[in-house]
């Protein structure tokens, strides 16, 4: 396999949303995607880019890719979350994850993060793993949280 990363250009959305549905559906959540990809380009190429991202090519097919977007930490400061990591089940074990974890974790150096954060599944041991063996460190103890737009809605209404 001879694959290549680069960094995302707005005509790989297409490809890139289709690896977020095949997390999707690995994470067993497959009907949970609803972001268009209109939006992902526009929040990623658009005037006010909120995420950057690379892929992994091979032979010119998608075979992987990561998005990170900066997240503020009062108590570290600004640090890189790493949002997706995916590799396609065919290209796996040829390292392209952790060469695609490596272009994140230089992203943040060079920009001056003062870390890199994730969440991974519990049950996804394979993926904690690979993340122990580049020395991250796993806190079981916080528990997320998160509103959907409709229950944003009834919050915001005083």
């Amino acid at each position: 396999m001879n694959v290549r990363i680069r960094r995302a250009e707005r005509r790989d959305v297409d490809g890139m949303l289709q690896l977020v549905r095949e997390l999707a559906t690995f994470e067993r959540e497959p009907d949970a995607v609803s972001v268009t990809p209109e939006h992902m380009a526009d929040a990623g190429f658009g005037p006010h880019p909120v995420w950057v991202g690379w892929v992994a090519e091979n032979d010119g097919a998608m075979v992987g890719m990561a998005i990170c977007y900066e997240r503020y930490s009062t108590w570290k400061g600004r640090r890189l979350y790493l949002e997706d990591i995916v590799v396609t089940s065919k290209a796996r074990g040829q390292r392209i994850g952790e060469r695609l974890f490596r272009e994140c974790a230089r992203y943040a150096v060079e920009q001056g993060h003062a870390g890199m954060v994730w969440q991974v599944l519990d049950w996804n041991v394979d993926a904690i793993r690979f993340y122990e063996r580049h020395g991250a460190s796993m806190d079981p103890q916080w528990i997320n949280g998160s509103l959907e737009v409709e229950q944003l809605k009834r919050l915001a209404v005083p």
